[in-house]
């Protein structure tokens, strides 16, 4: 049998890597001369640079850039095994796990970081950078990231921070590198919010950041006012208002497109390939519910291989509403571990051991 192994990370628990690691050792468990493909998948967020730098190789390096409230913070990022391709996770610079839950407050935070990282990758004149959005502590559109690019922003401070953004008076970008124009971008998210409005940036996720109700319509209108004489972007679009505005700022400065994160990282992989031809293909999470066919990185797994007419399996640490909805999504199976009478905690320290085992028995059955 030839079995690819792409799950996400399991969260609490395991990273990508070291999921795909434990589900090969179920399948060799199960059958000792199977050829196995280790191909952890992320959804553009966390662990995005881990599982492109585990599947093509690749160079990880740190930067130490401004961290979302300005204070310095050291910066993974990577170039892959073709030396052209730059990943970059967002969250390694301005990411919401940097600030202090008791200094959480998206009005003061920056993405200038995230631009001193761009900036840095720029010199090294790649094609193409992937920038992950998620899990980021910023709503200030980009203008911080574009600050570090060169972008002046007359009446603003530097670094800016979301609460500024109403003040600007004009915007000048002669200071970029030239080099920053040679360049591909992809913004790689896997939320399709407008950057205003009840789904936008400021109202669906500055909460979760921190901010109170009156904090987030001073974002709002800070937003409303920086856009409004900005017409050659769209920010209507869905994905706009993606890590508090990146991927409006992202389009904006460095005309980068933006996409799903499952699908940039699966053509980067270049999963389809490496599918074709597959037995079976086992993919997992954390949890498996009805979200779970919301972009989510199982479910772009499923829709690449079924396009291969690939059986995938689904294997998660436990399992919550509407996860029967995944059979009928084409998935030919769907276990957890908690299905085998284990405690969700118990599921969580262990998570390796009973991963190798779900990924042994899953295997065996589907032999018969």
């Amino acid at each position: 049998m030839r079995i690819v192994v792409a799950p996400d990370s399991y969260k609490e628990s395991l990273d990508a890597v070291s999921a795909a690691r434990a589900l090969a050792r179920g399948v060799r468990a199960a059958d000792p001369d199977a050829e196995v493909d280790l191909c952890p998948v992320a959804d553009g967020g966390e662990g995005t640079l881990d599982a492109l730098l585990e599947a093509l190789g690749g160079e990880r390096r740190s930067s130490r850039v401004t961290g979302p409230l300005g204070e310095t913070v050291d910066a993974e990022w990577g170039i892959l095994g073709d030396g052209r391709t730059v990943v970059i996770e967002s969250a390694q610079a301005v990411g919401l796990s940097l600030v202090p839950p008791g200094r959480r407050d998206p009005t003061r935070t920056t993405s200038y970081g995230l631009g001193e990282l761009i900036r840095e990758a720029t010199a090294l004149a790649p094609e193409r950078i992937i920038v992950g959005l998620g899990g980021s502590a910023v709503n200030d559109l980009g203008v911080g990231m574009a600050q570090a690019l060169g972008v002046e922003f007359g009446g603003l401070p530097v670094p800016a921070a979301g609460k500024d953004l109403g003040e600007v008076r004009f915007i000048d970008n002669g200071a970029c590198p030239d080099a920053l124009f040679d360049i591909r971008f992809t913004a790689a998210c896997d939320v399709t919010n407008p950057l205003l409005g009840p789904e936008g940036a400021a109202r669906t996720y500055a909460p979760q950041k921190g901010a109170s109700p009156e904090q987030v319509e001073l974002l709002e209108r800070a937003a409303e006012r920086f856009v409004r004489g900005i017409l050659w972007v769209d920010h209507r679009k869905p994905g706009m208002g993606a890590a508090g505005g990146l991927g409006f700022g992202l389009k904006l400065f460095c005309a980068a497109k933006l996409t799903r994160g499952i699908d940039v990282v699966l053509r980067t992989l270049r999963f389809s390939r490496r599918v074709r031809g597959a037995d079976l293909v086992l993919t997992g999470e954390g949890r498996i519910d009805a979200q779970s066919l919301h972009g989510k990185a199982c479910y772009g797994v499923l829709r690449a291989s079924m396009m291969r007419g690939v059986p995938v399996i689904a294997l998660a640490g436990t399992r919550g509403e509407g996860s029967e909805a995944l059979l009928d999504a084409g998935f030919a199976a769907c276990h957890a571990i908690t299905d085998r009478g284990i405690s969700e905690e118990e599921a969580r320290r262990h998570a390796a051991r009973h991963l190798e085992d779900l990924a042994r028995d899953a295997v065996l059955a589907f032999r018969e």
